[in-house]
C-alpha cells in the first residue's frame, strides 16, 4: 500500500513539473522554472506584460526583447503557452 502511495505522489509531481505556465498570469518564479528563461528574461516579460497582457506568440516574440522564433519555440517546447496556445513557427516563405 505504501508503495503505491508513493508512486501516486510521484506521478502526481511529475504531472505538476510538466503543467503549462501561461505567459499572461506566470509570476517570475513560474517563468523562472521554464528551461531557457532566467531572471533577467522573466524582469522583461512582467515589465512588458504590465502594459498590457500578450495577445498572442507573435505579440509575445514582438514586444519582448530577445526573445525570437527559435527561443519561442523553445520556451513553448518547456511548457510556456500564451493564452494557453503553444507557439507554431510561421512558415518560412520561398522565392521562386
Amino acid at each position: 500500500m505504501f508503495k503505491k502511495i508513493l508512486v501516486l505522489v510521484a506521478m502526481l509531481y511529475a504531472a505538476a513539473s510538466f503543467a503549462a505556465v501561461d505567459v499572461n498570469k506566470a509570476t517570475a518564479a513560474d517563468l523562472d522554472g521554464i528551461k531557457g528563461v532566467g531572471p533577467s528574461m522573466s524582469a522583461k516579460i512582467l515589465d512588458e506584460r504590465k502594459k498590457g497582457n500578450f495577445k498572442d506568440w507573435n505579440d509575445f516574440v514582438t514586444r519582448v526583447k530577445g526573445v525570437g522564433e527559435g527561443n519561442a519555440a523553445k520556451f513553448s517546447a518547456a511548457g510556456l503557452t500564451v493564452s494557453g496556445a503553444a507557439f507554431k513557427a510561421t512558415p518560412a516563405v520561398t522565392k521562386k
